[in-house]
């Protein structure tokens, strides 16, 4: 096994697709001409709603686990999500033969727990949110031996996120923009490190919630930082704080950030159902939100704008079908 450094590189993400697609498929990345039209620009979505967990996140975890040694193999795995990472940990775990455990907040996507336990993950419950639940998760590893898998500090996890990046790449070699959402942000700084080293000219654009800006205020005032919540209903949104390896990866490489607000996220949610036929959760929909707050700066480009996730329940889609 070839060694990972702290450093990803472009490198790192092409050992990672051999991999990857492996167990994985290519997903679909498709020109909307209805969407393109109401943003001014030629606006390509990457469908990542279409992998076994429904959301990009499993790269990450099926190239992490794939390289785990026995000796972690053996003691098992424990990972903490508000959902997608949950899934892609445990999805991942299946296939290598892994013992998984999951701490997730109280309150947590019904659908995405009820997914994670179906791909054979313990799942329990610990905090009001998902920092709270990462406490759980960081105790609970020392205490009983397990491998913990950050959702953001894992240089393979980066890695296999990064796979996305390089097909959007090979199918749109002349993208002029990528916008990522950011949670914990390995999406965002594979993002950079893919789209930067294939093509240094590709602006990379990062979108947060504005009820969870951890990562843009780290960003402004250029050091980690923490807010007191992250209220938004965009679960993949709602990080806390800022974490060391992603952020230092951003805040060296990323273009810009934009913060969109909880109705930006609910109309975008609904226009991308509407344009591409496509369901996505609040992060999913991220990127296509900051499209249209940011369009007059990218009026006849070529963006991409992945759809991450499509992990939305139908009592969320409902209570947003009523607010919109």
């Amino acid at each position: 096994m070839r060694m990972i450094t702290e450093k990803v590189t472009i490198e790192d993400v092409y050992e990672a697709r051999k991999i990857v697609h492996r167990y994985l498929p290519r997903t679909p990345m498709v020109l909307s001409p209805a969407l393109s039209e109401k943003l001014g620009f030629g606006a390509y979505v990457k469908y990542e709603n279409t992998l076994p967990t429904g959301a990009f996140k499993v790269r990450g975890g099926v190239n992490l686990i794939s390289q785990l040694s026995e000796e972690e193999r053996r003691r098992g795995v424990i990972a903490v999500s508000t959902g997608n990472q949950a899934q892609s940990v445990a999805y991942a775990a299946s296939l290598f033969g892994v013992k998984a455990t999951i701490g997730m907040p109280a309150g947590a996507n019904p659908d995405k727990v009820k997914a994670t336990k179906c791909f054979g993950a313990c799942v329990e419950f610990h905090g009001k949110d998902y920092d709270e639940a990462r406490l759980w998760a960081e105790k609970e590893a020392k205490r009983k031996g397990y491998r913990y898998i950050h959702s953001a500090n894992e240089p393979l996890l980066i890695a296999g996120v990064g796979t996305l990046y390089l097909e959007i790449m090979e199918e749109v070699p002349d993208v002029d923009a990528i916008i990522v959402p950011i949670g914990g942000g390995s999406g965002a700084a594979a993002a950079c490190i893919v789209a930067k080293a294939i093509n240094p000219k590709v602006k990379v654009i990062g979108v947060q919630a504005e009820k969870a800006p951890a990562v843009y205020l780290s960003w402004k005032n250029n050091r980690l930082m923490e807010t007191e919540s992250a209220d938004t209903f965009a679960e993949g949104l709602a990080t806390r704080v800022a974490f060391k390896l992603t952020f230092n990866i951003l805040n060296r490489m990323i273009d810009d950030i934009v913060l969109v607000s909880e109705e930006e996220l609910k109309k975008a949610i609904l226009t991308l159902l509407e344009t591409t036929h496509q369901l996505a959760e609040g992060a999913g929909a991220a990127a296509t939100a900051a499209a249209f707050k940011i369009r007059l700066q990218l009026q006849g480009k070529k963006v991409a704008l992945p759809l991450t996730g499509g992990n939305l329940t139908l009592e969320n889609l409902n209570k947003i079908l009523q607010d919109i």
